[in-house]
This record gives structure tokens, C-alpha cells and sequence, in this order.
């Protein structure tokens, strides 16, 4: 017990971090996540070649909670765009290729990539999306349209694949996506929610699965997902959300998303400087 204490209080930390960044920048908490674990488990020892997976692995599960809660609470205002998540055509749907891909992403592929590849996949998508708080305009748009066709299995099983592997939400990908597509911005992020609750159930079953005969991975792991991560995370985030969201409404949403465009920066390139790459 006492080689667990020190987990425990850091993922309780991780947790508060995640749900307070959550609540105050609508974002899943996954870019929270992942870099918080991922400094959790090496220093606490985990066996380096397996730390990333296993941080992506508890973050996604962790966004099982957090999505279905996010996504009842944008049903009830009618801001989620239910024919983009399940149409009556259900190969059309969204949800469903984003959720194949995500599945693939944390079975397949992500066994697949090195540590050090997982890193830097995080850290550079990362770095994107801080650049796009920081500089990013959300008014504007490409069209005025969600496309079809082929669109839903090409581009939902890409950002189920790409999510799965940093182990977020989507919604730091989707919602820009959304938006460029024409989808008011509140719109967008309801519809987003249920986007990551799609992508985080699959990822999850895969993680459990790829991770399952890995050896050095940290205590109380099913898989690559750490039970106690989730466990605490899930339940620290659950209260500390409503504190980010009420100091959200009170301080002005420019300045916020660029300061934390600018602190997402710093940790991607702090993660990518970890790899060796500079």
C-alpha cells in the first residue's frame, strides 16, 4: 500500500487539474491528461517503454465519464446534432466511423508506436491546437456544410484514429472541424461531446486489450488502462468541474484561451524535448 500512496495522490491531483481546465475551457481534459499521467508514471517509475500508452489508455477511459456527462447536458439544450452522430442511414454517421477508428487507433495501432512515437504524435497535435487558441479565429468557415459521401468513414475514422492514439476526447479536433463546416459553436461542441463519448468507449475495449500480456506496467492495470487512474481521476474531475465552469463565466474567454494555448505549448514542446528531439 504504501508503494501506492504517492500514485494516488498524484492522480487525485491530475484529476483536479484535468476537471478544472475542463470545465474552464470546454475541452474533455484529455491534453490535460495525458501530459499530467505521463509525468505521474515516470515519477513513479514506470517502465518508460510503456508510460505514453498507458497514460492515452487512462485518459481516454477516463473520457467515457466525463463524455456521457457532457453530452446529457448538451441533449437537454438541444445542441447536439443528432443526424450527424446517428442518421437514418447509419453507415453516414460520424459517431460510428470515429468510433471504428478509434478502436483500430488503440488496438492496432498504437501497439505498434513506440513510446517515444506516441509522444511525439501528442505533442505535435498538441501543439496545433494551441496555436489554434491562441490564434484562431472561430468565426471563420471553408463552407457552409457537414459533407457526405464518403467524408463520415474517411475523415470520423481518422479523428477516431488520431484521438484514440493521444488519447483525448476530439473535441480540440472536431469542434474546429465543425466549425470550419458552418456548425455554430455551440452546436459544435455538443456535438462534439458525443464524438468523444464515441471514440471513448472503443479506444477504451482496445486499450484493455493490446495492453493486456504487456509487462512494467503501473499497479492496478487492466490492460493499459490504470484502474486506479481512472478511478480517481474520474471522481476528482466529477466535483472540481462546476469550479472551472463558474470562474469561466466570470473572467473574459479571449485572454483565457490564449493563456492556455500558450501553457498547451509549453508542455507539448516539453514532451517532445523528452523524445531527444532537441
Amino acid at each position: 500500500m504504501s508503494e501506492l500512496l504517492p500514485l494516488i495522490a498524484l492522480l487525485i491531483a491530475v484529476g483536479a487539474l484535468a476537471g478544472f481546465t475542463a470545465g474552464l475551457f470546454g475541452i474533455g481534459g484529455g491534453a490535460v491528461m495525458v501530459p499530467a499521467l505521463f509525468f505521474a508514471f515516470t515519477a513513479i517509475g514506470v517502465d518508460p517503454e510503456v508510460i505514453m500508452h498507458c497514460a492515452v489508455a487512462t485518459s481516454v477511459s477516463v473520457i467515457i465519464i466525463n463524455g456521457y456527462r457532457s453530452t446529457r447536458s448538451h441533449l437537454a439544450r438541444d445542441s447536439v446534432d443528432m443526424e450527424l452522430l446517428w442518421p437514418r442511414q447509419g453507415w453516414r454517421s460520424y459517431a460510428l466511423w470515429i468510433g471504428v477508428g478509434s478502436f483500430i487507433g488503440a488496438w492496432w495501432l498504437a501497439p505498434r508506436l513506440s513510446s517515444d512515437s506516441l509522444t511525439l504524435v501528442f505533442a505535435s497535435v498538441a501543439m496545433v491546437v494551441a496555436l489554434q487558441f491562441i490564434i484562431g479565429r472561430p468565426d471563420f468557415t471553408l463552407r457552409q456544410s457537414v459533407p457526405g459521401g464518403l467524408s463520415p468513414p474517411l475523415v470520423g475514422s481518422s479523428v477516431g484514429a488520431l484521438s484514440a492514439i493521444m488519447g483525448i476526447g476530439g473535441g480540440s479536433i472536431s469542434v474546429p472541424l465543425l466549425t470550419l463546416c458552418g456548425v455554430p459553436v455551440h452546436r459544435a461542441v455538443g456535438t462534439a461531446a458525443g464524438f468523444g463519448l464515441a471514440i471513448a468507449i472503443p479506444a477504451t475495449i482496445g486499450f484493455v486489450l493490446s495492453g493486456l500480456e504487456v509487462v512494467g506496467r503501473p499497479p492496478t492495470s487492466l490492460g493499459y488502462v490504470n484502474l486506479a487512474g481512472f478511478a480517481l481521476i474520474a471522481a476528482s474531475a466529477w466535483f472540481i468541474v462546476p469550479w472551472g465552469t463558474a470562474l469561466a463565466h466570470k473572467l473574459k474567454a479571449v485572454p483565457l484561451r490564449r493563456i492556455f494555448g500558450i501553457c498547451l505549448a509549453l508542455v507539448a514542446l516539453n514532451m517532445a524535448r523528452k523524445t531527444g528531439l532537441f
